[in-house]
């Protein structure tokens, strides 16, 4: 009996990140879903958290063009969009920093609370800053526990009149042990012209370096009105490869809107699918990741070519054998003095 096993691809959600001590923490794989309402131009951003490394709580940073809207959001939108890309011969299987409990601090001069709220587990600040090294000292005096690159990549955001969401997840005092650290699923909402990923980080090479982290893997789920592709810049590609886009169909919309605990009424009526996958590298990258509409509106369905990785490569030495033990057999009969 030849058995044919493909092993389900594991993904977890997490930042790079230190934690309170100095601790080293950094993303693992990534996985997020961006909804796309290009009518009203307000992107939905739905993650699930989970960090690698030590130390008792960590936290990280978002930027956003406008003021977010924070909403926990269900888990079960992931396993969903994953059943519905996964190849149908057979069923498959952000910007942090490290911080400890937060303590109230007086205010900075250049720094604004903007929102204060716990919201899917973290405990979460909105903050408007005239500098990252203002909106540095207000995370220090909260304790938060950074590097130095923090606040130079901050900087660029701020400039610009973004908003920095600072969120903190504290491990269950059963799991301190443990090096991961998750949350449930939390859904960023926003106004903006285009839909974006913040692709930068601060450098973290060193930190995975010391966790023996070499390689992740960023999953994003874009949905919008038709098929979408990713770019660092007008003239720069991003790395990730589309490996499915399809429409969703009616009933696939609704349900998926169902388990990300949004109206039916978010937009697009008639939606589109597309997954896209990233060797995400750690280290300084060359800017964010903006969505514009593809030029190639072909839909894309993933075969068995696109889990390759997942193909045990003793098949076909075991094909081999079954095929040639029919001619050796053969070979016996016709000659029977040999041994």
């Amino acid at each position: 009996m030849v058995c044919l096993t493909f092993a389900a691809t594991k993904s977890a959600h997490a930042c790079c990140a230190v934690a309170a001590g100095g601790v080293p923490v950094v993303n693992a794989d990534q996985t997020v879903i961006i909804w796309w309402d290009k009518s009203n131009q307000i992107e939905h951003f739905i993650r699930k958290a989970s960090f690698r490394g030590g130390g008792e709580s960590i936290g990280f940073l978002v930027p956003t063009p406008s003021r977010p809207q924070l909403e926990e959001s269900g888990d079960e939108a992931f396993r969903y969009l994953a059943n519905i890309t996964a190849p149908k011969r057979f069923a498959g299987g952000g910007f942090p920093l490290g911080c400890s409990v937060a303590a109230p601090s007086n205010s900075i001069q250049g720094v604004r609370l903007i929102e204060e709220k716990t919201v899917a587990g973290f405990d979460a600040v909105v903050l408007a800053a005239d500098s990252g090294k203002e909106l540095i000292e207000w995370l220090r005096q909260r304790e938060y526990v950074f590097t130095p690159e923090a606040a130079a990549w901050a900087q660029p955001y701020l400039a610009n009149g973004w908003y920095i969401t600072a969120m903190k997840v504290t491990k269950d005092p059963d799991a301190r042990s443990k090096s991961e650290v998750s949350a449930s699923a939390l859904r960023i909402s926003f106004k903006t012209d285009r839909p974006i990923f913040p692709y930068r980080e601060p450098d973290s090479r060193i930190d995975a370096e010391r966790l023996g982290v070499g390689h992740r893997l960023l999953r994003i789920y874009f949905v919008a009105e038709s098929r979408y592709e990713g770019r660092f810049s007008p003239a720069l590609q991003w790395s990730g490869k589309t490996r499915y886009s399809q429409p969703l169909q009616k009933d696939q919309r609704t349900n998926l809107l169902q388990h990300l605990e949004m109206p039916e009424s978010t937009g697009p009526s008639q939606a589109w699918l597309t997954e896209c996958e990233d060797s995400w590298p750690y280290g300084k990258a060359p800017g964010d990741v903006t969505f514009t509409p593809s030029a190639d509106q072909g839909k894309l369905t993933r075969d068995l070519s696109a889990v390759g990785k997942s193909f045990d490569p003793t098949l076909l030495a075991l094909i081999g054998v079954f095929l040639a033990r029919p001619l050796f057999r053969r070979r016996k009969i016709r000659h029977p003095e040999v041994r």
